[in-house]
């Protein structure tokens, strides 16, 4: 299994991901964390992914879960073809559920426990891997799937990880101070964390595991 864990973005060392992914270099970009979001701003965040991978040389496709609620094969097959799949922040709550509708979550699963595909996550597409999402709604609206779906949020998360991912910790953006509340309660709670700041990156190769800090 090979995940790339960002707090923000490539981090402070994109070529870790250049290094994990290997000649396979064809990311499928998924945007769905921000579908609460009205449909331009939406367009214009996930827009930035791409010129972003497509300025490393990467050949980058969008892919929708949206498109494919209610038919996991179709999701199944067009996810094969991708070397990577990089999904970026927005709300943890949205981007479970969508994961969920579209049947990513079970095939995204299957395909890294082949290692078959790198998984890349930056903030909310590194959360989702937690064994749950308790603790987020500090940061995050869980009532952003009704706004983006019209259904109650999701708290499980893929269980990808054996610890919860906190992203933005102690970094200079407004997210970092609900993040503080997070880790205050996960101490107080004692659940299992790994609080990264932005510019961080976690890299898991199993067997090996490397981190950048």
């Amino acid at each position: 299994m090979r995940l790339f864990l960002s707090s923000w973005k490539l981090g402070n060392a994109p070529e870790l991901l250049d290094d994990l992914v290997g000649d396979a270099r064809t990311p499928a970009v998924v945007g769905n964390a921000l579908d609460a979001l009205p449909d331009p701003a939406r367009r214009q965040a996930t827009g930035r992914e791409v010129a972003m991978l497509r300025d490393r040389g990467y050949q980058v496709t969008e892919v929708d879960l949206r498109d494919h609620f209610g038919d996991p094969g179709a999701l199944a097959e067009r996810l094969s073809g991708f070397g990577v799949v990089w999904v970026h922040g927005g709300n943890p709550f949205v981007l479970r559920l969508a994961m969920a509708l579209s049947g990513a979550d079970e095939i995204l699963t299957g395909l890294l426990r082949r290692d078959a595909v790198v998984y890349a996550g930056w903030s909310a597409g590194a959360c989702v891997l937690s064994p749950d999402l308790h603790g987020l709604e500090l940061v995050d609206d869980p009532a952003d799937t009704v706004t983006a779906y019209d259904r109650p949020a999701l708290w499980e998360g893929l269980g990808l990880l054996d610890h919860a991912f906190v992203p933005h910790y102690r970094s200079p953006i407004p997210e970092s101070e609900p993040i503080e509340r997070v880790v205050e309660r996960y101490d107080r709670e004692g659940v299992p964390y790994r609080a990264l700041r932005d510019g961080e990156v976690t890299i898991i190769d199993r067997p090996s595991t490397v981190e950048s800090r």
